[in-house]
């Protein structure tokens, strides 16, 4: 699954920006990518992610969970694993509820694979609702909500048989007017009676990091974006954000942040190499779109793992290790990046630097 698509580039190019009318104008026309097994009224892998998720959060179609994934489903969350179709009816149904007026705006479907082996997409959402319903938290606030997600998913006949979820949760409790921190100390966690081992950082012992070769951007777009985040993050070449990324690179980052500019990148990852001076980063997949004329647009997902040792924004050092789903969406134009979106769920972050171990 960690190749570049070999079928025909779909009709809804996000380069071009598409419309939903678009999408819904189009369904039903016939295929225009081969999609052994999926409903007759999708065109393509992209028209696929994008309707089908508009028809369970949108046209409130929550039974169509249960041809849309698989029985033994696996959606994996920074904060944990849910397991199964039952349970995703379930948690749809009480995340439907927490908002009125839910818009999730498709921003970008970044893909590969094809019928035979499956296809995996990479879907940015701009989601935008009023919190008039109740949540773990409390009572409805009346609070008007706005945050950054992505969800990869693998998906194979008309069905999603796993899936990946980053969202800025932080940036919703800021919005209905919580305290993510007090939230984060009131979380429980299960006491654990395992030791951690190594993070997988360096090669052994007191050897160096290795220092990966970059590929040119047009010649290996998903290569270039994977050596400078693993030269960036895991051989602490912070340098890389002058070299690889275009001046006024823009990336959009947990917390409502955007970040412009090479001095805002660069605190952005030290602030965090800082507060997890042992960080490691390992990718796990990507996918790529685009070409030399139009520009890539590459989705990388990531693990990232690290011990909570220094100080920062997460308060004190607690000692925690954390382990979060990062996935990136990076636009590369003229050999450089030039736009980013790397989302992460910065409260499941704090719930386990500061939530209560329990037995």
């Amino acid at each position: 699954m960690d190749d570049q698509q070999t079928a025909p580039p779909p009709v809804f190019d996000f380069a071009s920006r598409p419309d939903y009318a678009d999408f819904t104008q189009a369904a039903g026309t016939g295929r225009r990518q081969p999609l052994a097994g999926f409903d007759a009224d999708y065109t393509d892998i992209v028209d696929y992610i994008v309707r089908c998720t508009h028809k369970i959060w949108e046209e409130k179609a929550v039974g169509l969970i249960y041809t849309h994934y698989a029985h033994n489903v696996l959606v994996h969350y920074s904060s944990g694993i849910m397991y199964g179709r039952e349970a995703m009816v379930v948690n749809t149904l009480q995340r439907i509820a927490v908002y009125s007026e839910r818009r999730a705006y498709a921003d970008d479907v970044i893909w590969s694979g094809d019928e035979q082996r499956g296809f995996y997409s990479s879907h940015r959402v701009s989601s935008v609702g009023v919190n008039t319903g109740y949540t773990e938290y409390g009572p409805p606030t009346g609070r008007k909500v706005h945050r950054w997600g992505i969800a990869d998913c693998f998906i194979r006949e008309n069905r999603i048989v796993e899936e990946w979820l980053a969202s800025d949760t932080l940036t919703e409790l800021r919005q209905m007017g919580y305290d993510p921190v007090a939230l984060a100390k009131r979380a429980t966690l299960p006491v654990t009676h395992h030791t951690h081992g190594e993070i997988d950082r360096l090669p052994t012992g007191q050897q160096a990091p290795e220092f990966l070769r970059v590929p040119g951007a047009h010649e290996d777009p998903q290569g270039f974006i994977r050596a400078v985040l693993l030269n960036l993050w895991n051989a602490r070449l912070v340098n890389m954000v002058r070299e690889h990324y275009a001046p006024g690179h823009v990336a959009f980052v947990p917390d409502s942040r955007k970040l412009v500019g090479y001095g805002d990148y660069e605190n952005f990852v030290i602030t965090l190499l800082a507060c997890f001076p042992d960080l490691s980063v390992t990718i796990d997949h990507q996918c790529v779109q685009g070409d030399e004329a139009r520009g890539h647009r590459v989705a990388t997902r990531c693990t990232f793992q690290g011990t909570h040792d220094g100080y920062g924004p997460y308060g004190a050092p607690t000692g925690r290790r954390i382990h979060l789903i990062v996935i990136s969406h990076h636009i590369i134009q003229g050999g450089r990046i030039t736009q980013e979106w790397t989302i992460f769920d910065e409260f499941a972050l704090l719930k386990q630097l500061h939530g209560q171990q329990v037995r």
